[in-house]
């Protein structure tokens, strides 16, 4: 629906005298003048106007959700209002029928009516709903689907005790992240002074030991404080192979066996 919805009917007595925001309907489909009222003992006829702006009116900016005409005789049906005049004092309606109107705020309506027009009696228009005949003429109506605004949800509100339990980070004091150094076969691992020899910066790739905590021992650790180059340190180390490993601490579990073979002493 982009044609927005109806606000108001009324009546004014010409054309060019409609209220500002209002629109008359001067012509018929056919392009007769849409003239109500003349030639009923009248001199001057009046105009049917409508409006889809919010006037002093229709403050709230209810919409129209249903046109219907009555005869003089007929009450008038709840929720439904008169159509108002705006009529010089010498212009009068015809009180045989009248025209009632159906106001709705725009977020209760399913439908609303979006344009009325005026034909000859006998003519028909397809895809307008008949609202009934008025002074030798027929008024018709479309309506449609009233397209309402998704509601935005609302933000949460955490308050300081239930941000303590939440389980995503608080990043808003740490440190901007380094970028990493870039590899290359003239890169180099060193330590600098100022810098842990705990820093997980200096860790490349993932494994399985990610997260756990590893610390040297401190005979180590202070020999790699008063180094300025801990690639000079870890030359002294030995790395062992895996048979000096299981030679250094092999054990035969001979103890344990014999013990194990023993059989235990029966009750006699």
């Amino acid at each position: 629906m982009n044609t927005p919805p109806l606000t108001g009917l009324g009546w004014t007595s010409a054309a060019n005298v409609a209220p500002a925001g209002w629109t008359a309907i001067t012509t018929t489909v056919e392009g007769v003048p849409a003239n109500f009222g003349k030639g009923f003992a009248q001199k001057s006829g009046y105009y049917l106007c409508f409006t889809s702006a919010v006037n002093s009116a229709n403050p709230a900016g209810d919409i129209i959700s249903d046109v219907v005409i009555l005869s003089d005789k007929s009450p008038l049906p709840s929720g439904y209002v008169y159509v108002k005049g705006f009529l010089d004092p010498k212009t009068s309606v015809s009180k045989k029928k009248v025209l009632c109107v159906k106001l709705i705020p725009l977020g209760a309506a399913d439908l609303a009516v979006l344009e009325i027009l005026v034909t000859s009696k006998s003519k028909s228009l397809p895809n307008y709903l008949r609202i009934g005949e008025m002074s030798g003429f027929a008024l018709w109506c479309k309506k449609d689907h009233v397209l309402k605004p998704k509601p935005l949800p609302k933000p949460r509100k955490i308050n300081l005790e239930m941000k303590h339990l939440s389980l995503e980070p608080d990043n808003t004091d740490a440190p901007p992240e380094r970028p990493p150094p870039p590899f290359g076969p003239k890169r180099q691992a060193t330590l600098k002074r100022h810098e842990s020899i705990h820093d997980s910066s200096n860790v490349y790739g993932i494994s399985a030991m990610d997260g756990v905590p590893f610390a040297l021992h401190p005979k180590f650790e202070n020999s790699v404080n008063s180094s300025t180059n801990a690639s000079s340190f870890f030359k002294d180390f030995h790395i062992k192979s895996l048979t000096d490993i299981e030679k250094e601490y092999d054990y035969s579990f001979v103890v344990e066996r014999t013990a194990a073979a023993r059989l235990p002493p029966t009750i006699s």
